[in-house]
């Protein structure tokens, strides 16, 4: 089985529970403050390592203690974090996040440590061979993600991009990716933006997912507490699943199943 490498970001959310989310200046009361682990990027490895794949993990956490806890959280998982630093200047990346009774979510980032990663930090990448995947999203700066998608490409590793949150990639970065990951909304984005990518997959909530013409169902969920890290479940389980050899169909299913899973319990990564 190859190795599952994460770059990417890793956040602390701040999580409170809300009736409904409020309409621009109005103000509304929430259930109690939860703090969790979150970020993107982080959330996908753990779905990676979760669905038994050997996952290491590139990014920043600050030197305060919230970092700390993450770098303690990411090995009691199993996952290598050698590539993840203490950055000296910035706090560890938050999130506040308000969830509302219907499950749905509303994400406020902001990056701190994230946002010093640079190509520099990428270094671990030399170890990636054929059989690896690498995995990235859009939560660190464009052209670190670029470069690593390119490495990785070079090394003969597959590469999956989650192009979330949106933002528009090189042409040759798009190609190079198999697949690159988008919601429906994302994928509006990146037609309008007349982009293309050859190797598309699209998440479509209940409705299942597509890859090409390769289509499968959402597994059923008897009830959703939280939608937040379920984007993410099913891209660490889908990653898995291709670095393990599964066919795209494979994949496919576990990855669906994943992200519906991860909707049944509070914030981005189960406890």
């Amino acid at each position: 089985m190859g190795r599952v490498v994460v770059v990417g970001s890793l956040n602390v959310d701040s999580v409170v529970t809300v009736e409904r989310h409020p309409r621009p200046g109005e103000t509304v009361l929430g259930g109690d403050l939860r703090t969790l682990f979150g970020g993107k990027g982080a959330n996908q490895a753990v779905a990676a390592a979760r669905a038994g794949a050997p996952v290491a993990m590139i990014g920043r956490v600050g030197s305060d203690s919230s970092g700390a806890g993450y770098l303690e959280r990411l090995a009691d998982l199993g996952i290598d974090a050698s590539g993840v630093t203490r950055d000296p200047e910035r706090g560890t990346g938050h999130a506040a996040i308000a969830v509302a009774a219907d499950g749905e979510n509303t994400i406020i980032v902001s990056p701190g440590a994230n946002a010093g990663v640079g190509v520099d930090d990428l270094a671990p990448l030399s170890a990636l061979a054929p059989g690896d995947v690498l995995l990235v999203q859009l939560e660190l700066q464009l052209d670190v993600v670029a470069e690593a998608v390119r490495r990785a490409a070079s090394a003969g590793a597959r590469v999956v991009l989650n192009a979330a949150p949106y933002a528009d990639l090189p042409a040759d970065v798009l190609a190079l990716a198999d697949p690159v990951v988008v919601n429906e909304h994302e994928g509006e984005l990146l037609a309008a933006a007349g982009l293309d990518a050859s190797s598309l997959l699209t998440t479509l909530g209940g409705e299942g997912a597509r890859w090409g013409d390769l289509s499968v169902p959402a597994a059923r969920v008897e009830r959703v507490v939280d939608t937040t890290g379920a984007g993410d479940a099913f891209c660490g389980a889908l990653a898995a699943a291709l670095a393990g050899g599964a066919s795209r169909e494979g994949a496919l299913r576990a990855a669906a199943a994943a992200g519906a899973e991860a909707v049944g319990w509070p914030g981005a990564q189960p406890a």
